[in-house]
């Protein structure tokens, strides 16, 4: 809609845009606590394993205490005594404490495990829980160097998305950039982050009934036209870099616990913000893109874009790629466009044909089976099938005859007893 009709083709423009908008995501050092408390000090959590025996771990460095203090004891008044419990005679002798008290302050790890040893059963479980998570946990240093790594595979992903979005149809594009989830299953094999993403016949089988099915939807809405394929080639390329990130992503970060999700988008939108300003100069004096600053019209357009199409959707997206798996990911992705079709035949009381219902049903076959697949890891129905079906067509011919069976076990035993007989 921005390119066609607001007349505003700039991929480039678009994708930094949209890409900066990540940077939202920083105002979490100022409002969420969490975030603020890792900048003023670094974490001191530290998981125990209870079954890992280390006679040093008491020894060495984790008991000491503090240099001492002394503070003043307030005695009580000597007039004050306690009726009935004391002598009043004046032979007692008396004991002078010192008037100073000497406080050492234990340690952050010994006061945490004093603390730990002094909760209930429950408690302590629920404690220790919480520990192994925040031990567990990336620091923001390291946050920002993951987000530095995949900033680059991120914008080239989006970048050529938009390019081809201005060369080609949105129907060959969208078929095309599909192919992530293909991408996406062959990578996740070679590079595993979990058992998961183990190959399999039914998941491969799923991929191209979604692929399939996309095809069928979007030539229910396509013009097919002989171009130049610069936008074919521009989609697939795309759905390379795009499979690239969420696999290695993912082989990077193996659980959704020991990263933010929002912080790592908001470091790819401040690394994209601070390096790719100077790419407008270059494109713009080669021609390649002319800078153009957009109406307020087109501003409008492109910030709701952003928030809603980007940031937004972006986190969410990700935060289900580690709940569930990349491939997942990848062929829910799929699924808009048949959901905004249906967006068009509800609100805009548009009509397509039959051939749009007819693909939209194994895309959404192939999405419940990816994920049933991606729940049950070892599970491979398409295999069992055909195991069945070769042992059904190939012992079928080779009948066993149970007579030479017989015959065998018989003269088995005759040799058996004939060797007792014998000895």
């Amino acid at each position: 809609y921005i390119y066609h009709n607001e007349d505003f083709e700039k991929p480039f423009f678009s994708t930094y845009v949209k890409t900066s908008m990540f940077t939202l995501y920083l105002l979490g050092f100022c409002f969420w606590p969490p975030w603020r408390d890792q900048c003023n000090k670094p974490t001191t959590y530290m998981y125990i394993d209870p079954n890992m025996e280390d006679e040093n771990f008491y020894t060495e460095g984790n008991t000491n205490l503090s240099d001492p203090t002394y503070v003043p004891i307030k005695f009580p008044d000597p007039s004050d005594r306690s009726s009935g419990t004391e002598s009043d005679d004046s032979s007692v002798k008396s004991v002078r404490f010192s008037k100073l008290a000497e406080v050492r302050h234990m340690s952050e790890t010994d006061a945490t495990e004093a603390l730990l040893a002094r909760l209930s059963y429950q408690a302590s479980i629920r404690a220790g829980e919480v520990a192994r998570r925040a031990a567990s946990k990336f620091s923001i240093q390291k946050v920002a160097k993951i987000s530095f790594m995949f900033c680059i595979l991120w914008f080239i992903a989006n970048y050529t998305y938009q390019t081809a979005l201005a060369e080609t149809e949105t129907g060959i594009v969208t078929v095309l950039s599909s192919t992530s989830s293909l991408f996406t299953l062959v990578f996740a094999a070679m590079f595993p982050s979990n058992l998961g993403d183990r190959f399999t016949l039914s998941k491969l089988v799923a991929v191209f009934i979604s692929i399939s099915g996309l095809v069928l939807v979007s030539l229910s809405d396509l013009t097919i036209e002989v171009k130049v394929p610069a936008g074919a080639i521009l989609a697939l390329v795309s759905a390379f870099f795009y499979a690239t990130y969420l696999v290695f992503l993912r082989k990077k970060v193996d659980h959704e616990d020991k990263m933010d999700i929002p912080m790592f988008f908001g470091f790819v939108g401040l690394f994209n913000l601070l390096l790719l300003w100077p790419l407008f100069f270059l494109f713009h004096y080669s021609k390649w893109e002319l800078f153009e600053w957009p109406t307020k019209y087109q501003w409008t357009f492109l910030l709701l874009n952003g928030l809603v199409g980007t940031v937004l959707s972006e986190v969410l997206w990700l935060w289900g790629c580690f709940l569930t798996s990349s491939l997942v990911a990848t062929v829910a992705i799929s699924l808009t466009i048949p959901m905004s079709m249906f967006a068009d035949v509800v609100f805009k009381r548009v009509h397509y044909p039959s051939m749009f219902y007819i693909g939209s049903v194994p895309m959404f076959l192939a999405f419940f089976a990816v994920t049933l697949l991606a729940h049950y890891e070892n599970w491979d129905p398409v295999m069992e099938l055909i195991r069945r079906c070769y042992v059904f067509v190939f012992r079928r011919g080779r009948p066993i005859r149970i007579s030479e069976c017989e015959d065998e076990q018989t003269e088995s035993l005759i040799g058996i007893n004939s060797g007792d007989h014998e000895a």
